[in-house]
């Protein structure tokens, strides 16, 4: 599918702004391999299938709505991202794109190691058992509790993120008797070509430290004086959903830059930096994710250049990658309830989630596909706007798609690339019930994370 001009015909509007258009595939029964898991495919009775089952059978068994993921095309990334940078850096996988018990399995058996940001997330990983030291703690206000849970835990690195927070960490890691591996988080000045609210790295936000006006190096020189502290390296993010590495380019030019200044002040070659992550994935076919092996080679020549400039050593490198690895591997599976043609404008398909279950539609004007998986269709392309269920008009999942014209109630849809940001951000907003994660395998389906249930809503509530 490609940005064009306004279709023809009396199915497509000609009110809305130009460049909102997606020319109708040629084929609205073919699966796109950009945007769906591996094994995804549509079988010749014309219901999709997932690690060999289909989703009829899917619906059944679990329900509807439900995020099913792809163990094999998970696994299969792990390792892509895991041999792309080789043994001499490492992978964090970022936790805040989904986590569970058993996706926390999965990274421990395929070598990645985990990036957490609360003390939910931190239980989670060391509930599973992955090592403390190949886990790293973010967030920009890390309680007490959740700072001493990973100085005793003895996590590998906590990323600090205030000069608050240095004393902080020091001072629990002195009082338990440790000494803590830190990253000092910095702001770089770099903002990616993303959505305002996921791009991190200009000043006016409250991650890290700016690089700009001396207080990144301020908190080097406070951390390096405190006994409780190993400071390992400086940390620098510059947003999500990004296609190239140019910004890495600029980033990496800046925090080495603070690394010879550190050196130069202090006598000191930090041995880590950590690039973050924020590596994009496709949504739809206009997006063209790098592949893992292209971008660990960029952003190795990148740093490996300025640390020649600089006269320093390589420091270890490290990348957090969450959303590009478990983003495409699933899939959201809902069924029509109701249609509504608007002559001359489009038609509504309304699903039975919505906003509940992915937010970012709503939240980041986010661009998803869609497919009907659970037949084939030869009716003509029909411009729809896929609908949830909930209370909001701005309820939207899918603003603008190409659907049969002969959807009707019943008939399941599927949503690709939810596998991130999608069930980690769902809410029980109008009582809504949280769905399940399924895990699909080799003609096999589990349960890893189980749908909500009327009882759960109802044992918070006390009153």
């Amino acid at each position: 599918m490609s940005r064009s001009a306004h279709p023809a015909g009396p199915r497509y509007a000609d009110v809305l702004p130009e460049g909102h258009y997606v020319a109708p595939p040629a084929d609205l029964n073919e699966l796109d391999p950009r945007v769906w898991s591996r094994t995804v495919a549509r079988g010749a009775d014309g219901v999709v299938t997932v690690g060999g089952m289909d989703v009829k059978r899917l619906a059944e068994e679990f329900g509807t709505p439900a995020y099913f993921l792809d163990e094999d095309d998970f696994r299969a990334r792990c390792r892509a991202w895991r041999d792309a940078f080789g043994p001499d850096a490492d992978v964090f996988y970022a936790g805040k794109a989904f986590l569970s018990r058993a996706v926390v399995r999965w990274l421990h058996e395929e070598d990645l190691n985990l990036d957490v940001c609360s003390g939910g997330e931190l239980l989670t990983a060391l509930d599973a058992g992955m090592p403390a030291g190949r886990i790293a703690l973010h967030g920009n206000n890390k309680s007490t509790d959740e700072i001493t849970r990973a100085v005793e835990a003895g996590v590998g690195r906590i990323v600090v993120d205030s000069f608050q927070e240095i004393v902080r960490v020091a001072h629990i890691a002195e009082r338990l008797g440790k000494r803590q591996g830190v990253l000092i988080r910095v702001t770089v000045g770099v903002e990616a070509h993303t959505h305002e609210f996921i791009a991190t790295a200009h000043e006016d936000q409250k991650f890290g430290l700016p690089l700009a006006g001396g207080q990144a190096a301020e908190a080097v020189r406070r951390a390096l004086k405190l006994d409780g502290l190993e400071l390992l390296g400086i940390h620098s993010h510059i947003g999500s959903q990004i296609f190239d590495t140019s910004g890495f380019e600029v980033a990496a030019h800046r925090v080495v830059g603070l690394l010879k200044q550190i050196r130069d002040e202090h006598g000191v070659e930090l041995p880590e930096i950590d690039l973050g992550g924020g590596l994009g994935i496709a949504y739809t076919a206009d997006d063209d994710p790098s592949e893992p092996h292209e971008i660990a080679t960029a952003l190795r020549e990148i740093v490996t250049r300025e640390c020649a400039a600089a006269g320093l050593s390589v420091p270890r490198i490290s990348v957090e990658p969450g959303r590009a690895i478990v983003g495409p591997t699933a899939f959201t599976l809902y069924e029509v309830g109701t249609t509504k043609e608007l002559p001359g404008l489009r038609t509504y398909v309304s699903v039975d989630g919505g906003m509940s279950d992915n937010i970012r539609t709503a939240l980041y004007d986010a661009d998803y596909s869609v497919a009907l998986v659970s037949r084939a269709s030869t009716a003509e392309a029909m411009l729809s706007r896929v609908v949830g269920k909930h209370c909001e008009s701005g309820d939207i999942v899918v603003r603008d798609a190409f659907l049969p014209a002969d959807v009707a109630p019943g008939d399941l849809l599927a949503v690709p690339a939810t596998g991130a940001y999608c069930r980690s951000m769902a809410s029980n907003y109008n009582h809504a019930l949280r769905p399940p994660v399924v895990a699909v395998r080799d003609g096999q389906a589990r349960v890893i994370v189980r749908r909500e249930t009327e009882e759960d809503l109802l044992r918070l509530d006390v009153g």
